[in-house]
């Protein structure tokens, strides 16, 4: 779906126009295409006094083929900026976040990238630490909605010992991979990371995608097919004729089966123990909306959604996290929230419900998914542009487009470009997280 909006002011008179009017500039994304570098240009590297975390990422960088600066020309246009803060310990070390910044975030080039690495503030035992690193979450999405021209900042919290754990999500957040991801916060602990091919990270991989058949489930599914997995491509029977030219154009395999069915986990575990010999990545992306004011909201919409969007997943996660099931050591689990379960949204208590349930069941289950060796971890997209947003009132589209620090609509492939980062074998440090993928939404936390 077109986003004209855009496209007028991308036109010198709209621009121009926009400007004089106070409007929104949005800037076209750029977004990977195979064969992109990780950066495209020169990334400048800086680290608060006491840091432990220089090493490891300039290892990641430069295995990335970037180039790396230590230091800043006036005239210098950087495609990253990246400040390793894990030795600020007191709030008075601060001031060392604005005087690495101030001087060069107007250098930061367009669709570029602003990365701050600290320690969860959890995992310290100082008081005055703990306060100075969770300050850095306020100052990571104040840059976010500061930054201009489709630049990004995100903040990474590492555990200690994670020096090895970085690799896969530093390069998707520096990467055009994360374009409608910003000001989000990334926590990373210590895991055993195989060697991965960075171009196919999931060859010889199974993957299984819900609601496959259209929209971002498709997309999701073509994502993991490129990254080398076979994808098992599931839908309900009524959508079987557009599953199989799904499965079919990826070369992946589709399987027809309503997963609100009381046999579903069953015939499920079934199927891919008979079939595939076993799991890899499992993606619970199917979903329903049913919206009612509550007033209005009868028993059937409300049963249908959390059928669908959360129970069927309580069910599926936990037939393939018991002992025996196909799911493999390394698994990853994935399911998709939603801002409306974060801010809740007029007419969908259902299904914010739902999806602030996804959100609790990966805080719930990680743990257990970490004892088991695999992980999880969810996606929470804003407005994404689907046939669903087209059928929304103009008026109220609009404004779920510019209402963001990127000032427009995402696609499908950003949150599928999201799932294949946390599907990396390379992101086994990635456990608990809930990434918006929403452009830096002015909705919710």
């Amino acid at each position: 779906m077109s986003d004209r909006y855009q496209q007028f002011t991308s036109t010198g008179f709209g621009r121009g126009l926009a400007r004089r009017l106070g409007l929104p500039t949005p800037a076209p994304l750029r977004r990977f295409r195979p064969g992109d570098p990780v950066v495209a240009g020169p990334v400048l590297s800086g680290a608060a006094e006491g840091s432990r975390l220089g090493e490891a990422i300039t290892g990641v960088l430069r295995a990335a083929g970037a180039e790396v600066r230590t230091e800043a020309a006036a005239d210098a246009r950087f495609s990253a900026l990246i400040f390793d803060a894990t030795g600020i310990t007191s709030s008075a070390q601060l001031e060392q976040l604005r005087a690495f910044f101030a001087p060069v975030i107007r250098q930061v080039d367009t669709c570029g990238r602003v990365l701050v690495l600290g320690t969860p503030p959890e995992e310290t035992t100082d008081v005055a630490e703990r306060v100075a690193q969770r300050s850095l979450e306020g100052f990571v999405r104040t840059v976010g909605k500061e930054l201009k021209r489709g630049a990004t900042a995100q903040l990474v919290y590492a555990s200690e010992g994670a020096e090895g754990s970085l690799g896969s999500t530093l390069e998707f957040l520096l990467s055009a991979k994360s374009a409608f991801v910003s000001a989000q916060v990334v926590r990373v602990g210590r895991a055993e990371v195989p060697e991965v091919d960075r171009d196919r990270p999931l060859r010889d991989e199974v993957a299984l995608v819900t609601g496959a058949s259209r929209g971002i489930g498709e997309s999701i599914a073509e994502t993991l097919a490129r990254d080398g997995a076979h994808v098992i491509c599931l839908d309900v029977p009524a959508q079987g004729a557009d599953l199989a030219n799904v499965a079919n154009r990826i070369g992946g395999s589709a399987l027809q089966l309503d997963i609100t069915a009381e046999d579903a986990p069953r015939r499920l575990v079934e199927h891919v123990t008979e079939r595939h010999d076993g799991l890899d990545v499992v993606v619970h992306n199917a979903g329903i909306t049913r919206d009612k004011t509550l007033g209005r909201m009868d028993e059937g919409r409300w049963g249908s959604v959390l059928a669908v969007n959360l129970t069927a997943q309580e069910r599926i996660n936990e037939a393939l996290l018991a002992e025996g099931s196909p799911l493999r050591r390394g698994g990853r689990l994935i399911g998709v929230a939603s801002i409306s379960g974060i801010a809740g949204n007029v007419g969908q208590s259902n299904y914010a419900t739902s999806k602030a349930g996804v959100i609790g069941l990966v805080q719930g289950l990680a743990p257990l998914a970490a004892r088991r060796g695999a992980t999880i971890n969810a996606v929470a997209p804003g407005f994404i542009e689907t046939k669903m947003t087209a059928a929304v009132p103009l008026l109220i589209r609009e404004a779920g487009r510019r209402m963001s620090s990127l000032s427009q609509g995402g696609l499908p492939v950003d949150v599928a470009e999201t799932i294949a980062w946390y599907a990396n074998p390379g992101s086994a440090g990635v456990n608990g997280n809930v990434v918006r993928v929403c452009g830096q939404s002015l909705l919710g936390a």
